[in-house]
């Protein structure tokens, strides 16, 4: 059994601590359990966990996993912290605001005989795995996905690792990518900001990937991939699936910490992880130029 802390209470830490609590019946999240959260606030029970210190948490032999739930600019930090107390690490996107950051934190988990894992829940929607579908085995001609939606919250890192969801959909469908070219405009009156990156792949196709972020602007995804045999010009339509998105992730981690992923898979997903942050890294520092 692996006894857990939520660190932060936000969205994402209440749904670890509710989906903790109530596993999927006969699936690996089962042998978790719910030991404490820590906030920087002083809260009351939540869903009936308690609060405990950060040191507790670090310091308790009975505590065995971090789940870690905090604004991306303090991920780094928080996993790392953990990491060196011996724990496994459940992290949400991004993992960490720099490649080379990553890289050291893989490194420690390896060194430490931990699991350290990153959220990605976007890989799980039912809309993504049935446009997957419809792209593979497909000759990618060029392609533009365009995201829209409310102004970054405070911590959240550049664009583009703030919106690594998206840089990840583009890697898992068109493999390894580079970064020719990026922009960003920039209101900060208003509110708003649009990242426009422009990137190739290893067949030398064009993708152009935007985020664009303001007040009112509605939250979706819009793409226009253009094959040798069709045209994409919107996501597919697929039905709700039956298992929410962050108990899917919560039982890939799972299988993890039991040690029934293969040391394959591990590998292949390190590999786009820290290949997508460096591609943010790349973007980032082409819109700085």
């Amino acid at each position: 059994m692996f006894r857990a802390v939520v660190v932060g209470v936000g969205t994402a830490g209440q749904v670890r601590i509710r989906d903790v609590l109530n596993p999927l019946p006969g699936s690996p999240a089962m042998k978790l359990r719910a030991s404490g959260f820590i906030s920087r606030r002083s809260l009351d029970p939540q869903l009936g966990v308690h609060q405990m210190s950060v040191e507790e948490a670090l310091n308790g032999e009975d505590i065995h996993v971090a789940f870690i739930c905090t604004e991306n600019v303090s991920h780094e930090n928080n996993i790392r912290t953990f990491l060196q107390a011996g724990k496994h690490v459940c992290v949400e996107y991004p993992m960490t605001l720099n490649y080379s950051a990553a890289v050291e934190l893989w490194d420690l988990a390896q060194e430490k005989g931990v699991i350290l894992h990153e959220e990605h829940i976007e890989l799980f929607t039912p809309s993504y795995i049935e446009l997957k579908r419809q792209v593979e085995g497909k000759t990618l001609c060029g392609g533009t996905l365009h995201f829209t939606g409310g102004p970054l919250r405070p911590g959240s890192g550049f664009s583009a690792f703030a919106g690594l969801a998206r840089l990840t959909w583009l890697v898992d469908l068109f493999g390894e990518l580079s970064a020719t070219a990026a922009t960003m405009e920039e209101d900060s009156h208003n509110n708003y900001s649009k990242m426009t990156a422009k990137l190739r792949t290893c067949e030398n196709s064009s993708l152009t990937w935007i985020e664009e972020r303001g007040p009112g602007l509605p939250r979706t995804k819009n793409i226009n991939f253009t094959f040798d045999s069709c045209t994409l010009t919107e996501m597919p339509p697929a039905p709700r699936g039956q298992v929410g998105l962050f108990m899917q992730d919560l039982i890939h981690f799972s299988s993890k910490l039991l040690g029934q992923v293969s040391h394959e898979e591990l590998q292949r997903e390190r590999t786009r992880i820290l290949h997508c942050l460096k591609l943010a890294e790349s973007i980032q520092q082409l819109c700085q130029l």
